[in-house]
């Protein structure tokens, strides 16, 4: 915006001398001096059109990535849910994840209470039947990880590969405990996804704050700094959630 700003500043005073050269340089140098300070004229204005239309196209660009992206870090997000569901916890290797999805069983279950002899309670009373309330879990059936999540598309193979940007990125998969609590992280900077872009471009993305856009540098979901399983997203960039 400044560039842009100080472009038209130029101009308007580049027309200003051109006003004041009509009005007081002798005629017979006008018609060369006119012609250079419209050619400038003409370029500024140019280089003003083209600045903003890049940062149009930058936009544009990077709303297609981010969205690309987003979808893989959810499928990443799902995977690594089932996979807590089996295994009390998250994993931080794709190998693991990946094999877990190809192989994996989640069961399904039922919560029903039923009443027991609660035996301390009968001894306590003197051999007075004393009943208690008890939860069991009973397992239905299982479900194949594969194709629930990602129903016949052999896409969890890859799902390590950030997949746009920088060629061979690859997404940093953490996964730890908070306390009691277990809790990953999966993540990508955005200079990785928009590593062929321009570099003030991608400066200037970098400092976004913003309820309609990614905010920070990082495009992740996840954390390890607190229990949140949910991405830096706003749900504009998916239809997935």
């Amino acid at each position: 915006m400044e560039v842009i700003i100080a472009i038209v500043v130029i101009i308007v005073l580049t027309i200003g001398i051109v006003w004041l050269i009509d009005k007081f340089v002798p005629k017979k140098i006008k018609p060369v001096i006119n012609i250079v300070l419209w050619v400038l004229i003409f370029f500024l204005g140019y280089k003003t059109y083209m600045s903003v239309y890049k940062e149009i196209e930058f936009n544009q660009l990077k709303e297609k990535r981010f969205a690309l992206v987003i979808d893989r870090l959810i499928d990443v997000r799902d995977a690594q849910l089932a996979y807590k569901d089996v295994n009390g916890t998250y994993t931080d290797s794709f190998d693991k994840l990946i094999n877990f999805v190809e192989t994996g069983k989640v069961p399904i279950t039922q919560r029903r209470d039923t009443l027991v002899l609660d035996e301390e309670r009968t001894k306590l009373f003197g051999g007075v039947e004393t009943m208690k309330t008890i939860t069991l879990i009973d397992t239905l059936s299982f479900y194949s990880v594969k194709d629930s999540l990602f129903k016949g598309s052999d896409r969890y193979k890859t799902m390590m590969n950030v997949g746009v940007g920088k060629e061979g990125a690859k997404f940093k998969l953490q996964a730890g405990k908070l306390e009691e609590f277990a809790v990953f992280e999966a993540s990508v900077e955005k200079s990785v996804i928009l590593d062929d872009q321009e570099p003030y471009l991608v400066e200037k993305e970098n400092q976004v704050v913003s309820v309609d856009g990614v905010n920070g540098p990082t495009l992740k979901v996840g954390s390890m700094t607190e229990v949140f399983t949910k991405g830096n997203w706003p749900k504009s960039y998916t239809n997935k959630e």
